[in-house]
């Protein structure tokens, strides 16, 4: 009963996360109508890493990174926030959100290939038939509804970008986080990723940044990315590795497009087709399949439900 009650914990953990971070592409959008990306990214940072080292020094939960550890954490940061957010956010630029968390979401695909080969990590045939199906769900997804593929080349690639960081990203992850808790990878995590990024803002963005008039509809979705998306967020998928492993946890990104799509026709006004909804259920049937290692898990679920209902 206590490992049934820390899965649903998990589970509704990573839901949070995937939530937070199927909202960023929506707020990123949003954002993109005042500020360069770049500019986006770092005022992030900036922002998540006083409230993380806030939190840290008033509740006492920073401690100091080994030194053995440091190059990987500096490794660990180079890919996630630094290139992640430059292949996700300026890919953003020339592709609508719900692409945008779409392409994203195939990091599941590549995943199980990387924990496999670099941490001998299994995965069963029901895991490769979810993720199969809702990679299908997602190619859906990108489709409108004459059947066209609406996305350019250059957004495509620098989503790629992003996908691959976030599996090195996971890789790297696995390794640190049997170490040090999540609120400190996190928050040192985010520190190092606005170091590499503030050269590059000064650089390329400070001019324009300086001629933007900051209001209300600028700071609600830029604290919103800062506390929700890349502290929070964070926290809880690492979180979700350390109870689920790599490959399972990655597969449940695969519900960040249900989020965005949903989010983006309603905020945005972008529209979400016929074919773009039988992909949404397509992918969360995938993502049901995923989660399953034996027919076991399934008949402990219904063995749960019946013992929760009875009141045991």
């Amino acid at each position: 009963m206590q490992l049934n009650k820390k899965l649903i914990f998990t589970y509704f953990a990573m839901f949070l996360a995937m939530l937070f971070w199927g909202l960023s592409f929506i707020w990123s959008k949003i954002l993109l109508e005042f500020y360069q990306p770049i500019t986006i990214i770092t005022l992030r940072l900036v922002l998540s890493s006083i409230f993380l080292f806030s939190i840290g020094y008033l509740f006492k939960r920073l401690k100091p990174i080994k030194k053995s550890d440091r190059g990987k954490l500096v490794l660990l940061s180079f890919f996630q926030p630094f290139l992640y957010f430059i292949g996700e956010t300026i890919g953003l630029k020339y592709v609508s959100s719900t692409t945008a968390s779409v392409l994203i979401a195939t990091i599941p695909l590549f995943t199980p290939i990387a924990a496999y080969y670099y941490l001998k990590e299994k995965f069963t045939k029901l895991n490769v038939l979810g993720i199969l199906v809702s990679v299908i769900g997602v190619v859906f997804v990108l489709f409108n509804d004459d059947f066209s593929l609406s996305a350019s080349t250059k957004g495509i690639l620098l989503m790629a970008l992003a996908v691959f960081s976030a599996v090195a990203y996971s890789v790297l992850t696995v390794d640190l986080a049997n170490r040090y808790d999540v609120f400190n990878l996190i928050t040192y995590q985010n520190l190092i990723g606005l170091i590499f990024f503030l050269p590059v803002f000064f650089y390329f963005d400070y001019e324009n940044f300086i001629q933007v008039q900051f209001t209300w509809a600028i700071a609600k979705p830029l604290f919103a990315l800062a506390i929700f998306a890349s502290s929070m967020a964070f926290m809880l998928f690492i979180y979700g590795i350390q109870v689920l492993g790599i490959t399972k946890a990655n597969t449940i990104s695969n519900i960040i497009p249900v989020f965005t799509a949903i989010f983006a026709w309603y905020v945005l006004g972008e529209r979400l087709n016929w074919i773009n909804i039988i992909g949404i259920f397509v992918v969360l049937s995938g993502l049901f399949l995923s989660q399953l290692n034996k027919a076991v898990h399934l008949k402990n679920i219904i063995i749960f439900w019946k013992n929760y209902k009875n009141g045991k």
